[in-house]
């Protein structure tokens, strides 16, 4: 059960942020509702939202397989539905998503370079941070400097969301419901 209220004022960007998010995601997204109680704080996620959706310097797969480590590791249920999702909506394989919250266990469905990003995901996540600077300056020279700051941005913008998601209390809203996860195993 949400710790806040998922009933915002009804302001004229409440409004327009309901109708918007159903038409992109078919429901209105309970972390804009929750946030809705403070407009200004709204407005500036969102923001961050839309600019973050123009960076384009980092595979996209790689961000998705960061994005839901740092989810996972945080354990945030929200997160990790509407990643399954998103996953599903970017046409990631879904066999290799649904092994993302233990990958560690399943090291062979994932590349090299998809383990290294998996790493830094959850090192970042980590209080305290334990990236290394070999795991960087590896990273670094995979990836070039640009992706490299997008992956560290990409992870640092999921633990913002992921952490506000948990301290709310927002869980599954059933995104996942609607995509053929498999099993965990």
């Amino acid at each position: 059960m949400a710790r806040i209220s998922l009933t915002p004022p009804s302001t004229l960007l409440n409004r327009i942020g309901a109708w918007y998010s159903r038409r992109t995601y078919g429901k209105v997204l309970d972390p804009g509702l929750a946030i809705g109680h403070n407009g200004r704080v709204l407005l500036s996620y969102v923001r961050q939202e839309r600019g973050a959706a123009k960076w384009n310097r980092l595979d996209r797969g790689l961000k998705h397989l960061a994005v839901m480590a740092a989810a996972a590791r945080i354990n945030c249920s929200w997160c990790m539905d509407f990643g399954h999702w998103e996953a599903d909506a970017l046409g990631l394989p879904m066999d290799k998503i649904s092994k993302v919250p233990r990958w560690r266990d399943h090291q062979d469905a994932f590349t090299g370079l998809e383990l290294l990003v998996l790493d830094y995901a959850e090192a970042m996540t980590e209080t305290e941070p334990r990236v290394t600077d070999e795991l960087a300056a590896t990273l670094i020279e995979r990836l070039g400097e640009a992706a490299f700051v997008e992956l560290t941005a990409m992870v640092a913008l999921e633990n913002y969301r992921s952490r506000i998601n948990s301290a709310f209390g927002l869980t599954s809203q059933g995104f996942s419901d609607t995509c053929a996860v498999p099993s965990r195993t």
